[in-house]
């Protein structure tokens, strides 16, 4: 496993973080998942093997949210 920590912006209120939260967590091999308002960050473990940059990036994006 390994840590990572996305910045995010576009997050305004606990329902972005719950909204990030779930489209992170549905990426396979993260684990350990913190969304954060204050910090505009997500910070997980996963699995490298499984995913990577780019499908943390499109989840988000997808969701409606930028990764900076």
């Amino acid at each position: 496993m390994e840590s990572t920590v996305i910045k995010i912006s576009g997050m305004t209120c606990q329902g972005c973080v719950k909204s990030v939260t779930r489209v992170l967590a549905a990426v396979p091999g993260v684990a350990d998942l913190e969304v954060s308002l204050d910090r505009g960050e997500a910070r997980f473990k996963y699995d490298p093997s499984l995913s990577g940059q780019v499908e943390f990036r499109r989840a988000v994006e997808d969701a409606g949210f930028e990764v900076k």
